[in-house]
């Protein structure tokens, strides 16, 4: 076994540490018991980690690469109208690959305790919204009301999240069209939403599947 493989590695161990914030909170990323998940010595961490705190940085960073890059990425995607925009917007809150609720939720809780961290997602809010503001005024939303628009459609989603609220992926589905006309003022087209859907491989009047 090389010595890559014994230690474990920097990915195996930001993973454990990931896992463990969603579950328990920051209190819970913890060298020792990290080790202890992986049956790994205490030292081997130390060849990837200078420490804890560089620990808990990689997972922020990891956190704004995965939560604030994607949202902001699919904020800019190809769109022929707002409405469509608007769905590829929507595509983060229903494919954790784009945007990881929970992650969001531990994140937003560790805030709580940390100022470092309340700035982090201070900043990450701020990006977030001004892309989401550029995407209604490239379709012609003048400032004001691409800022409003932009705050009604993001608040609510970080409502979702703070409030930890679950709903089956029909009935997530079912709302969609009426979140879509109050953001944007338009109302979605069947072709639309036929793409959006069949995105998240949903068909209209199956089972519900229960969903962050």
């Amino acid at each position: 076994m090389n010595e890559t493989g014994w230690r474990g590695s920097p990915e195996i161990w930001l993973e454990t540490a990931y896992a463990s914030l969603v579950e328990g909170g920051v209190e819970a990323v913890r060298i020792q018991p990290l080790a202890r998940k992986l049956k790994l010595s205490r030292t081997s961490f130390y060849w990837f980690f200078k420490d804890r705190e560089e620990l808990l940085a990689a997972l922020v960073d990891r956190w704004r690469a995965k939560n604030t890059e994607n949202l902001i990425g699919r904020s800019r995607a190809y769109a022929e109208t707002l409405v469509e925009a608007m769905l590829n917007v929507f595509d983060c809150w229903l494919d954790r690959d784009l945007f990881d609720a929970q992650f969001e939720f531990a994140i937003r809780s560790w805030a709580l305790q940390s100022p470092e961290i309340a700035e982090e997602v201070s900043r990450a809010d701020e990006a977030r919204l001004a892309a989401l503001a550029d995407m209604f005024t490239r379709f012609g939303v003048a400032p004001l009301p691409a800022d409003v628009r932009a705050r009604a459609s993001y608040l609510v989603q970080i409502g979702y999240i703070s409030l930890n609220t679950s709903e089956d992926l029909a009935t997530r589905m079912q709302r969609v069209p009426d979140y879509v006309t109050i953001f944007t003022g338009q109302s979605p087209q069947p072709r639309e939403l036929d793409r959006f859907f069949a995105r998240h491989n949903y068909v209209p009047g199956e089972p519900a599947v229960a969903m962050r």
